[in-house]
């Protein structure tokens, strides 16, 4: 074919695809919906002018058409990986973790039976093999969100809907896909009724297999990236090689799923990629990717649909008796799922609670496009599948495929509508006219100063302002209708504004680079907590939360874990310096917030929800200071010079301002302002690496380094090395009660604890003990002890302690100490501990 027709084709369906958006946009349907009728049109209007008489000028065009190269090697291996790996890169995956029960359940369990359930029904509907039928339920199974995540995201539905949606979407197809080569496998070697068990059996494999590929092939991406970081169109490049080398290395040299493999890759880039690379150029290949998952997505299904018109062709009015049985199948299997497995899994305490509005909106959003027309082109091309196979498949993917676009895709927005999900809940509708109301109260201020500084023409600016004190005294007057709020309302509403513009200084923090790339995803993912908790939940809500973001999780035990019993100590150094770097940023940002309240809060919900928000905001605050001296005490010196690195992050961004400006100002030449900047960037890339940790804790050198044991002899120390005994406890656990025998004195290896005792607070780090003031003293400890660290204690009994104080000069000073600091008389204390 001539490529000189073949490039004019292609240039035309890429206009094609221009128009296509805004025509969506004005038929409010799903851009996928248009793509689909539009090439639907042009396959049609194709063979129309090949076999008509009414001209033959056309006829060429219409060759080019139909002749496209177009296979389904085409879609897996051009299209679907561009589109999977761009799916992984956009996707908040922590936050994805906090629906990963559900997200699961539909992206695999749902997938299987869904291929189940269409593959029996078809088998007892038809003369096919049981095989032919579970695979053709394996290429209806996968669907395609993006006609209802556009439409989600148009009318501002929750983000969670949307999550759930997407996270469904990036893992089903490769289920699907890795289940319709286990079947097609069986087809083409003519096996009419597999073992279902075996066959289930190897889909693990397949996705182990692949899910490693993906992981290596990004470890080496990342690798070669980091090796390129000042040359941003270089790692680009590489990003775009990752999903294409991931694919073909999985499905060609180790015989596993290249789906999976995409899927890991673009997984492992995700986490690992904003801290290794700079973030501009982050930023910058996360827009390339947009644009080509744009394109490629247009594409696929533009050109699935010129095809949808041959593979209709030769059907039967049988065939539309087996297309409903295939799509009541679907529709009952996913229907079970949603609503039946998922509440059960809510009820067992398995799942969080997903909403039966978001569940029918999921059910008829099911919508399936161009990944089942490619499975089931595939099949129609081999040579090894049965002639009325290939016939049935064809008709019966194509015929579902325009079921739910045609039916399900056209209506969706009417469901929706119906679901009232399109709609505002009472306590936002009152939220909106309280913020009109303030809002233009502001704006009126600012006109009326702006008329004065222009000296604006005075009848001119009387007709404007009668205008616009009309609209003034409308919005008051409807704030004053909804002035039936309930204050828990009013407080719910006040801390979603809160976590919201919290969101919003952390994204200002990091494009001033305060914040590093590193922490960007924590602490937007926080944020992102503290406004679901609060629209779920409200004040408690929002507390938990909060809580949560300074906690530590169960990754921490398990590093932990690693690191005393097994000496693996990367795992919990990383996390300790995440920790460190990321209370850091979170009370730089806690400390802009209580201007918002003041400024903003208070005039929208009135000084009583203000009041209450600036007390939440301190007790965060008390907490994130908390959870810092932790760590200040466990590792001394760490947070300074994390402090540091702040400071000098924050110079070079003020630095790089004031070279903005002079060079905006025509101070300096655009020879000079690169120079500088080259300098600039060498410096910053310099003050973005951590300062390194050292959390290795060996019993002996660490006694040494006690100042409580400084004037012991070798021999001692080494017999008091073997008397300690090591005790863990993880933070906000008790190390010691109140009111209990006593039996040990504790020594901090390390960690920090919080003793309080009559009505007093304070806090020993490492190197430091407690407990020895209710031995001396011969009563029941009346402090208690928690950890707000992992704490490491080294125990000693009480017979020893009181030989070892009677060695130490620097032990009994320490004890000296700590009863002044307790309003003890010390040599009352210390004479009870002579023999």
């Amino acid at each position: 074919m001539d490529i000189v027709i073949v490039s004019a084709v292609i240039a035309s369906l890429f206009l094609v695809i221009g128009a296509a958006e805004p025509l969506a946009a004005r038929l409010r349907l799903p851009f996928t919906v248009i793509l689909a009728v539009l090439g639907i049109l042009i396959g049609s209007g194709a063979i129309f002018f090949l076999r008509t008489d009414l001209t033959d000028a056309l006829n060429p065009v219409a060759e080019a058409i139909l002749g496209l190269p177009i296979s389904s090697n085409v879609f897996l291996y051009v299209f679907l990986p561009t589109l999977l790996f761009q799916a992984t890169l956009g996707m908040n995956l922590r936050r994805m973790l906090d629906d990963w029960v559900p997200i699961m359940v539909l992206a695999v369990v749902a997938v299987v039976v869904a291929t189940l359930s269409v593959g029996y029904a078809l088998s007892w509907a038809s003369t096919l093999p049981l095989v032919a039928c579970l695979l053709i339920g394996a290429i209806v199974s996968t669907t395609d969100p993006s006609a209802v995540v556009s439409i989600f995201r148009s009318i501002s539905a929750p983000r969670r809907l949307s999550r759930i949606i997407e996270g469904e979407s990036l893992l089903n197809d490769a289920a699907a896909i890795a289940l319709f080569g286990l079947f097609m496998g069986f087809v083409m070697m003519g096996v009419p009724d597999p073992r279902l068990g075996e066959a289930l059996g190897q889909f693990p494999i397949l996705i182990a297999g692949g899910a490693l590929t993906g992981w290596l092939a990004a470890q080496v991406a990342v690798w070669i990236m980091a090796m390129f970081r000042a040359h941003e169109l270089a790692m680009i490049s590489v990003s775009v090689a990752l999903p294409y080398l991931a694919y073909i290395g999985s499905e060609q040299v180790v015989g596993a799923s290249g789906v999976i493999a995409v899927v890991a890759a673009g997984l492992t880039l995700n986490l690992t990629g904003p801290g290794r690379l700079p973030p501009q150029a982050w930023a910058n290949l996360g827009e390339v990717w947009d644009l080509l998952a744009h394109w490629a997505g247009a594409l696929i299904f533009i050109l699935a649909a010129l095809l949808i018109p041959r593979l209709l062709e030769g059907v039967r009015l049988s065939d539309f008796v087996l297309l409903g049985v295939v799509i009541l199948a679907a529709l009952a299997a996913r229907a079970v799922v949603l609503f039946g497995l998922l509440p059960l899994l809510t009820l067992m305490r398995v799942s969080p609670h997903v909403e039966r509005p978001y569940r029918t909106a999921i059910l008829w959003g099911g919508l399936r496009g161009a990944v089942t027309l490619a499975l089931a082109l595939a099949v129609t091309e081999s040579i090894w599948v049965p002639g009325e196979v290939k016939r049935l498949v064809g008709i019966l993917a194509t015929g579902f495929t325009l079921f739910t676009l045609l039916v399900q895709g056209t209506t969706l927005r009417a469901v929706i509508g119906w679901l009232g999900l399109d709609q505002l809940s009472p306590i936002d509708e009152a939220m909106s006219r309280q913020v009109i109301a303030v809002s233009l109260q502001t704006v009126r201020e600012d006109v009326a100063r702006t008329t004065e500084d222009y000296a604006l023409t005075h009848d001119v600016v009387r007709a404007e302002a009668k205008a616009f004190g009309e609209r003034l005294e409308q919005a008051v007057k409807a704030a004053e209708d909804s002035d039936d709020i309930l204050d828990r309302d009013r407080i719910t509403l006040g801390l979603i504004a809160l976590a919201g513009f919290e969101r919003y200084t952390i994204l200002a923090r990091v494009r001033e680079r305060t914040i590093s790339a590193r922490m960007a995803e924590q602490t937007l993912l926080d944020a992102d907590r503290l406004i679901e908790g609060a629209r779920a939940g409200g004040r408690n809500g929002y507390q938990r939360a909060a809580r949560r973001s300074v906690a530590y999780g169960p990754g921490f035990r398990v590093a932990g874990l690693l690191h005393r019993r097994f000496g693996l100590s990367r795992p919990l150094v990383r996390m300790t310096a995440d920790r460190f770097e990321l209370l850091l940023s979170q009370r730089l940002t806690l400390r802009d917030l209580d201007a918002f309240i003041e400024g903003r809060i208070r005039r929208i919900h009135g000084r009583r929800v203000a009041d209450l928000l600036l007390e939440l905001l301190a007790r965060r605050i008390e907490m994130v200071e908390t959870a810092l001296d932790g760590l200040r005490l466990q590792y001394p010196g760490y947070a300074e010079e994390l402090e540091r690195r702040f400071i000098r992050r924050t110079a070079l961004r003020l630095e790089e301002r004031e070279y903005a400006a002079m060079r905006e100002d025509g101070l300096i030449g655009a020879e000079v302002f690169t120079t500088l900047m080259q300098d600039l960037a060498t410096r910053r890339a310099q003050a973005e690496h951590r300062p390194p940790l050292d959390i290795a804790v060996q019993r002996l050198e660490l006694i040494r380094q006690f100042p409580l044991f400084s004037d012991l002899d070798d021999k001692t120390l080494r017999q008091l090395s073997r008397a300690l005994k090591t005790r863990y406890v993880n933070a906000g656990n008790i190390a010691l009660h109140k009111n209990r025998p006593v039996r040990s004195v504790y020594f901090i290896a390390s960690g920090a604890v919080e003793v309080e005792s009559a009505g007093q607070t304070w806090r020993l780090g490492r190197g430091e003990m407690f407990g020895q003031i209710a031995i001396l003293m011969k009563k029941a400890r009346r402090a208690e002890a928690r950890a707000i660290a992992p704490t490491t204690l080294l125990v000693l009994d009480v017979a020893r302690f009181r030989a070892l104080l009677n060695r130490s000069a620097a032990l009994r000073d320490a004890v000296r100490a700590s009863a002044e600091k307790r309003g003890l008389d010390p040599n009352q204390i210390l004479a009870s501990a002579d023999p």
